[in-house]
């Protein structure tokens, strides 16, 4: 971020929520928790039961940047949730380094979440799984991240700091707030989801993207300590813990990495294969976005039942 966009990053922030206001009744204004949906989890905003409802799309929002990725709906939706009628906002698709967005962007809907009043962040996402005990349809609840980009260099507080929002050297060994994630865990048992699918805990690897990871890249990963790897979240959360808001983070295991090493073109098991053959033999374990999406679609439901009783328990009377 340079001077300019520094200095003028909390001014835009306050604009778009002060836009955003302006579209909302009276009991919407203030939303306590903000959650965002990952690469298929936009079914999330059902957790939304009672009105009002509103829906503003990304494009009519001053200052706010666009997504372009099939899978995110591109709308900030504000409502209420549970018996307490807790005001919530859902941020359903997200900005990504990848599509050429500066990190000031890609993180500039928390910042706004923040000037709204945003006390807690439910982030999501899908991921490709590294940890080969996390199978797909598997949900991991992060309790750390690496940051390879932020470590070399491409880091969303990079630059002047932005004092309205925090102080210049946030500490991250406490990001992943552990009273959210024992919530967590027990609201999961309360629904039974223990039952069908399986909930972790584990480390979030942020790569850049927008290529799915080599065969040697999620080794590598592995090595470090990663079970999870993405291309999201993770500026999302630093921002957050930055301006004091608590996180809470799921990624959905929605494929499983490919940690073996690729054949090599002298193997004597490849010789007689024609070209065709090969190509199979290559693509195995191969990443595809669609998959990524359905594999969101199978555990919505039970992502959405965990998000709302989280929810639930944490504003109950």
């Amino acid at each position: 971020m340079d001077l300019l966009a520094a200095s003028n990053a909390f001014q835009r922030a306050t604009e778009t929520a002060q836009h955003i206001r302006s579209k909302l009744p009276d009991i919407l204004q203030n939303p306590k928790v903000a959650i965002i949906c990952g690469s298929g989890l936009g079914g999330l905003a059902d957790t939304i039961e009672y009105e009002p409802k509103v829906a503003l799309d990304y494009g009519t929002i001053p200052n706010f940047p666009q997504t372009s990725v099939v899978g995110h709906a591109s709308k900030f939706v504000f409502g209420l949730i549970g018996p307490q009628k807790t005001p919530v906002a859902l941020l359903v698709g997200r900005a990504h380094f990848y599509e050429g967005h500066t990190m000031d962007a890609a993180t500039f809907a928390t910042r706004v979440c923040k000037v709204l009043g945003v006390e807690t962040i439910i982030v999501t996402n899908a991921a490709g799984g590294l940890n080969q005990d996390f199978a797909v349809g598997d949900i991991v609840c992060l309790n750390d991240h690496l940051n390879l980009p932020g470590l070399v260099g491409t880091h969303p507080l990079r630059g002047p700091n932005i004092e309205e929002f925090g102080t210049r050297f946030p500490p991250l060994s406490d990001a992943y707030d552990l009273d959210l994630r024992k919530r967590a865990h027990n609201a999961w048992r309360k629904l039974g989801l223990d039952k069908t699918r399986k909930l972790h805990e584990g480390v979030y690897a942020f790569v850049s993207g927008p290529t799915y990871e080599t065969r040697a890249e999620c080794r590598m990963l592995r090595t470090l300590g990663a079970d999870v790897v993405g291309m999201s979240t993770v500026p999302e959360i630093v921002v957050a813990r930055h301006a004091g808001i608590r996180v809470l983070a799921f990624s959905l295991v929605t494929n499983s990495a490919v940690l073996e090493a690729g054949p090599r073109g002298d193997d004597p098991d490849i010789q007689a294969m024609n070209e065709a053959q090969l190509n199979v033999h290559l693509a195995k374990g191969k990443a595809t976005h669609e998959e990524v999406l359905e594999a969101g679609r199978e555990a919505a439901k039970d992502m959405q039942a965990l998000v709302k009783q989280i929810l639930l328990d944490l504003y109950e009377a």
